[in-house]
């Protein structure tokens, strides 16, 4: 007679409790599952983040940049990357797989710049942590009592935010891992603006201007003098420590190289930096071999430019007749921006015939906050909060006249506002059915690529009909060329600062001015100006070959969705999406 043991039921339970424990989630639900821990907590962690994207629960504080919560943040970012790693990528939809390969970058990305100790050089010569706290409001709601008691606390919070950023940067002298001095040169004008005597001169006052008329009397009142205060005790304050500690320790203790490779573990830290902002693997003597290649043949179009206009000189003399003659250069402000406007809504009008599908978002043309302007490109796009009932900006620079010639200025326009990063951006921000991030990431390859891509796409449109024009548009292409040759010269290969001006300044039209902030820039801000010509020779590349498959076929509208409706991907996905789109359009 066979007996059997009785198992007790709690053992049962048990075995069911483990093994369930062994069992793995479906790739897409542990995909998704990191997706939505990662976005709590960002959200969490970084309150700027949070107000920006629209949640306004955490609108009082100020993020803590404390080394021992960057390393507490790393930690879980790893953490992370790990979880990605062991996911069964090949088990994912074409959908997930595209979701899992962006943000695989983004994170992967993250941890490679806290290992390189990025954090140590929190600004670069013409932004930093600092330049763009005074338009935060624009992010943030303003109709209760709490909305402006929230703002109030976060203005008091500065004084902290600002110590932290400062005890970091002085591990960044003790180690090495400063910004180069010679890039520093007069950028005391981006801290010392926010020094004010009186609160209400303050741009961070101006909340404080704008109290609805439900909010009144003895709230009114409390709401103002707290507002003052504020300022004065938190805002000018924090900014004053910076200053002090700015002009008289970290100026005069930022290293005196230039190149990224002088850094610590500096050869590895630029190489990743190409990699990072190209998403390819290119080396840099390869994107420095590009750019010489495309340096000679965007010389060749503009002499063909020069020989019909007719001009006789030297090519140096006709960059120097662009940089010198009053004819090219606007006499107020007020002009500049009038012509940006009117190049920007006559490209409005050729929208439909470019692209299928079309965002809500409008746009406008605004300066350069005062703050910035001295030390700030040409221009810049500016795009709104999650939930803002404000619009995208396309800032035209209007500091210094005599260096913002009206030749460039389609093409600046075409980049910063329509098509360019306006119409970019507001799509990525309309994309349904896809995780939070791809709304809202920015991948400066992608990015930048387009941008230069749509200054070549005003010339299909139909603009620069006048030849200094056409010339400008070169110029600026010559420009982002020239970058993929003296970035990798400066943080590879050894280049001064001297020589890049001069490379710059004898191959395109640029201001000497802009020129030499723009040398700065790419000193500063290792591996971002790569971005620009490798993007768009990806995507002329992808369309050349649509364009071979499809012939008679081959709609640019339908192209251009194809692009531009998945949001910022990186350029080998950006590949596939487009191939695959192709082959869905033979079919």
């Amino acid at each position: 007679m066979l007996k059997y043991k009785v198992v007790h039921p709690s053992w049962i339970f048990t075995f069911f409790i483990l093994f369930a424990g062994c069992v793995q989630k479906e790739p897409a639900a542990e995909l998704y599952q990191i997706f939505s821990e990662a976005r709590q907590f960002q959200l969490k962690e970084n309150p700027l983040f949070a107000t920006y994207a629209g949640l306004h629960t955490s609108n009082a504080r100020m993020p803590s940049v404390a080394l021992e919560d960057i390393t507490r943040r790393d930690k879980f970012w790893q953490a992370i990357l790990s979880r990605l790693e062991a996911i069964n990528y090949e088990a994912l939809s074409k959908e997930d797989k595209i979701n899992y390969r962006v943000f695989r970058r983004i994170i992967s990305d993250r941890v490679t710049r806290v290992k390189y100790k990025d954090y140590l050089m929190p600004l670069n010569a013409d932004s930093g942590f600092h330049t763009g706290l005074s338009r935060l409001y624009l992010a943030m709601p303003f109709k209760t009592v709490k909305d402006f008691e929230d703002y109030i606390s976060r203005l008091n919070a500065f004084p902290r935010y600002f110590l932290e950023h400062i005890t970091l940067m002085k591990e960044g002298i003790k180690t090495g891992i400063t910004v180069p001095k010679v890039v520093l040169e007069g950028y005391e004008v981006t801290i010392a603006t926010h020094i004010v005597d009186a609160p209400e001169l303050s741009a961070f006052y101006q909340p404080c201007n704008q109290i609805p008329p439900s909010i009144s009397g003895a709230d009114l009142e409390r709401l103002k003098e707290l507002g003052r205060k504020a300022i004065i005790s938190g805002v000018v304050k924090a900014y004053r420590s910076f200053l002090d500690f700015f002009v008289n320790e970290y100026r005069p203790n930022a290293r005196t190289t230039l190149g990224a490779s002088e850094l610590p573990d500096g050869k590895a830290y630029y190489e990743n930096k190409v990699r990072q902002f190209t998403t390819l693997d290119l080396t840099p003597e390869e994107v420095h071999q590009i750019g010489l290649k495309e340096v000679t043949r965007i010389r060749s179009e503009m002499e063909a430019v020069i020989a019909e206009i007719g001009f006789e000189g030297s090519f140096a003399d006709f960059l120097e007749f662009l940089r010198s003659d009053p004819q090219f250069y606007a006499e107020t402000p007020e002009e500049l921006l009038k012509e940006a406007s009117f190049i920007t809504k006559r490209m409005d009008a050729k929208l439909p015939s470019l692209f299928k599908t079309l965002p809500r978002l409008t746009y406008g043309v605004a300066p350069v906050p005062d703050d910035l302007a001295p030390k700030y490109t040409g221009g810049r796009y500016a795009g709104p909060a999650e939930g803002s009932n404000e619009p995208g900006y396309y800032w035209v620079n209007t500091y210094k006249l005599d260096v913002r010639p009206l030749y460039n200025l389609e093409a600046l326009s075409f980049h910063e506002a329509v098509p360019g990063h306006h119409l970019q951006n507001s799509i990525a921000a309309e994309l349904e059915n896809v995780p939070d991030f791809r709304r809202d990431v920015y991948l400066s390859a992608f990015g930048e690529g387009w941008g230069l891509y749509s200054e070549w796409l005003g010339k299909e449109a139909g603009f620069y009909t006048d030849p200094y024009s056409n010339f400008g548009r070169l110029t600026y292409e010559m420009w982002r060329a020239c970058r993929l040759v003296v970035d990798t010269g400066i943080h590879a290969m050894g280049w001064e600062r001297q020589q890049v001006i001069d490379y710059l300044a004898s191959n395109t039209a640029l201001p000497l001015h802009e020129c030499t902030t723009e040398t700065d820039r790419y000193i500063s801000w290792p591996g971002q100006a790569l971005s620009y010509k490798i993007g768009e020779l990806k995507i002329k590349e992808l369309r050349r070959y649509a364009e071979k498959e499809l012939g008679r076929d081959f709609d640019v509208r339908e192209f251009h969705d194809a692009v531009l409706w998945n949001g910022a991907v990186p350029l080998d996905v950006l590949e596939e999406l487009i191939k695959d789109w192709v082959g869905s359009q033979k079919n």
